[in-house]
């Protein structure tokens, strides 16, 4: 598994299902770090929440707001039962107190930025993408070993792949996907961006990994495009 760095937590705070952390638009600038569980990231435009990111144990958030002293520019929302540490304010306001006046400023600059090109998606109305949910088999390789496993969820940009084999994320690797009535697989390179272990409390809730497609010919991804919005509504 992937190196975590550690951090020193002042407190921790435990949140469940649904439960708000902070809300977009609300004044604060604590730091976080994900001790256990997922939480959601997102951000409402034009009344409409459109999911950003999911985050897991190990990262950290909130520290947008904390460099550039900012109103909070996402909404961020516990996925089940998630456990937080507070990082402590002495020890942050330490460590960036020891960059020079310039540094600083050239990292608030870079923060504020970030935050102009985070709201720029309020300029727009983005329309959702077509998701499929069917059952689809497929073969992923880690290394020089394959699994089979197979998708409950598919768009044109990625999918969710149900094992108990999770890769890190942001490993890339190749998955070849069987779609109905076609020949050969599609071949697809994809990038991990979560993923979810077995909770035997919570059978309902797949385990795997939510991954993206970083590498697909022209000719798959119009065989794909075609399955999810002509497939999908028949």
């Amino acid at each position: 598994m992937r190196d975590k760095p550690v951090y020193i937590v002042s407190a921790e705070e435990t949140y469940h299902y649904g439960q708000v952390i902070y809300e977009e638009g609300n004044s604060g600038d604590w730091v976080y770090v994900i001790l256990s569980g997922l939480v959601e990231v997102s951000k409402n435009i034009h009344g409409k929440k459109y999911i950003i990111e999911i985050l897991q144990s190990g990262d950290v958030f909130g520290a947008l707001e904390y460099m550039g002293h900012i109103k909070r520019t996402t909404t961020i929302r516990s996925i089940g039962v998630t456990t937080l540490g507070l990082i402590d304010r002495e020890f942050l306001d330490r460590e960036y107190n020891q960059l020079s006046a310039q540094l600083r400023s050239i990292v608030e600059i870079m923060t504020r930025k970030s935050e102009k090109l985070l709201n720029r998606f309020s300029d727009f109305v983005l329309v959702p993408e077509k998701r499929a949910e069917k059952v689809l088999s497929l073969v992923f390789l880690d290394g020089e070993s394959a699994y089979r496993a197979h998708t409950v969820d598919i768009s044109a940009k990625g999918l969710f792949i149900v094992t108990d084999h999770l890769l890190d994320t942001g490993k890339e690797f190749p998955i070849k996907l069987q779609l109905p009535d076609t020949v050969s697989p599609l071949q697809i390179k994809c990038e991990v961006l979560w993923n979810r272990e077995r909770n035997r409390q919570q059978p309902e809730r797949f385990p795997g990994m939510g991954v993206k497609f970083t590498k697909i010919s022209k000719g798959d991804y119009q065989i794909l495009r075609d399955f999810v919005i002509i497939g999908n509504g028949s």
